[in-house]
């Protein structure tokens, strides 16, 4: 079993197949940190398993075998796709998906609206909204942002934006610009 906290060859290894399949890790280290944890609840929560962010019998299985997904909209350059049915953010590039992001999207009370926008606004620091902070906020409907954010559960909990790991959105800042698509869907 691998999970937060653990180290060395087979964390290593773990870490190149999650890059080989575009998870977002944030490097090849060997130590089964935060970037780790949220790329091996992106997989888990991609491939129908227990979204525990750890490495055990079933998740090791699905490592050989992975479902591999594939964005819905093919545009000439970056675009940025919600699954809101599986609370993983997809950063594709001419029709490919090139990175694999954990996510939570807004839960029941305050959903996460449906739709394809472009980027038109970013703030390059924390911004502090009436319903929480967010880092380096991306617009992409109204108020309603794709963002870094210090806490990203495995389910829907959000006011409606689209959260993502703070250091996984300072991965993203520089791939994501305005004029960028965004398209949010079930």
């Amino acid at each position: 079993m691998l999970r937060q906290g653990s180290r060395g060859a087979a964390v290593s290894a773990l870490q190149a197949r999650l890059t080989a399949l575009r998870y977002d890790v944030g490097g090849v280290d060997g130590i089964f940190g935060p970037s780790t944890h949220h790329a091996v609840v992106a997989f888990q929560k991609v491939n129908g398993l227990v979204r525990d962010g750890i490495v055990g019998p079933r998740t090791r299985a699905a490592l050989d075998r992975p479902v591999v997904p594939k964005p819905r909209y093919t545009h000439p350059g970056y675009s940025v796709e919600a699954d809101l049915t599986h609370q993983v953010l997809y950063l594709a590039n001419r029709g490919a998906v090139v990175r694999i992001l954990d996510a939570s999207s807004g839960k029941a009370s305050t959903p996460t609206p449906t739709g394809d926008w472009t980027v038109g606004r970013r703030i390059d620091d924390w911004r502090q909204s009436d319903l929480g902070l967010l880092w380096r906020p991306n617009y992409f409907h109204r108020g309603y942002a794709v963002h870094g954010a210090t806490s990203v559960p495995t389910y829907p909990a959000s006011h409606g934006c689209v959260r993502v790991p703070v250091r996984a959105m300072d991965r993203l800042w520089t791939t994501i610009r305005v004029g960028t698509p965004v398209h949010v869907y079930r």
